[in-house]
């Protein structure tokens, strides 16, 4: 009789098995299609993330590829998700992610950094406040550019120095983009004595900008007093010249500062710097080292140089 009821009991498992496996079976081709579809369907959109990186960073081409492994795990595993969903196996997924959670959250604060550099180079794609072969000043590193990544923009410092500089600072911080007009202004602050003419350091300095060759708006030059210094009348001097790399701007700036010093050296106007000096009834006092002091005592004169 028990053996009987084992045999029973056996017989009615099986039977449950084989129903239970008969009724599975729709849900078994379900996830397989699902699987099946979103396999080709990550294919697709990896070829086409990868067209679309390869694009907007063509020089860039092994961070494209990841790009597109990436868009294709992702898709994966949206469909795996689904499948199991089908399987009714998703609560199973949902226990393995929960116990990983806290993998998760370190991933998150490593990947932080990543994630919004690579967010800001898209932002630069589609802004485009700067392109390949501009002249840029970014957190404080001149140079000009030489890539645009997805986390950072490679520059070509002045120093010949290649940079790499996170994408993030471009919208955290300040940046120049030295090449975006075209031109620069120069701009040269100095100073004079307290014995020149300051109206004839003025025609002086205006009248030799206009003969130089390298200002291209001869109407747009400015020429101002600044302050009264220790031991200078200080003033300023701004013109515009074109600008192409960053080497013109510094010698046009430098064939300025050498012609002001040739000019002021003929006009007999002192470029004045920090010095003692002693006055002897002169007004203003006098240089000792750029001019003779004469003592008239009756006696010799006395040159002090």
């Amino acid at each position: 009789m028990t053996e009987n009821n084992s045999l029973t009991l056996v017989t009615h498992t099986l039977s449950q098995w084989k129903d239970w496996l008969i009724g599975f079976i729709p849900n078994i081709v379900s996830a397989i299609i699902l699987l099946t579809l979103f396999y080709f369907l990550a294919n697709i959109l990896s070829k086409v993330a990868l067209r679309i990186y390869s694009r907007l960073f063509a020089k860039n081409l092994r961070a494209a590829k990841g790009i597109a492994i990436g868009v294709k795990i992702l898709i994966w595993f949206l469909g795996i998700i689904l499948a199991l969903e089908v399987l009714h196996l998703a609560s199973f997924l949902t226990h393995l992610l929960a116990g990983a959670g806290i993998v998760g959250i370190i991933a998150g604060f490593a990947f932080k950094d990543i994630a919004s550099n690579a967010f800001s180079g898209l932002l630069i794609k589609s802004e485009q406040p700067f392109d390949i072969g501009d002249w840029v000043n970014i957190n404080n590193s001149i140079g000009k550019v030489m890539n645009i990544g997805l986390v950072t923009v490679e520059l070509m410092t002045i120093e010949g120095e290649t940079a790499l500089i996170p994408n993030q600072m471009i919208y955290s911080g300040e940046f120049f983009n030295y090449s975006k007009l075209k031109k620069r202004r120069v701009i040269l602050s100095t100073g004079v004595s307290y014995g020149d003419d300051l109206d004839k350091v003025r025609q002086v300095t205006l009248a030799l900008i206009q003969e130089w060759d390298f200002v291209i708006d001869k109407n747009d030059i400015n020429f101002y007093f600044t302050d009264i210094g220790s031991s200078t009348f200080d003033f300023v001097i701004r013109f515009w010249v074109n600008f192409v790399t960053y080497e013109d701007y510094l010698e046009s700036k430098s064939q300025a500062i050498m012609a002001l010093k040739k000019r002021f050296e003929q006009e007999n106007i002192s470029i004045a710097y920090n010095v003692t000096t002693l006055d002897f009834g002169v007004k203003g006092g006098v240089n000792l080292f750029d001019k003779t002091l004469q003592l008239n005592d009756n006696r010799a004169t006395t040159k002090v140089q």
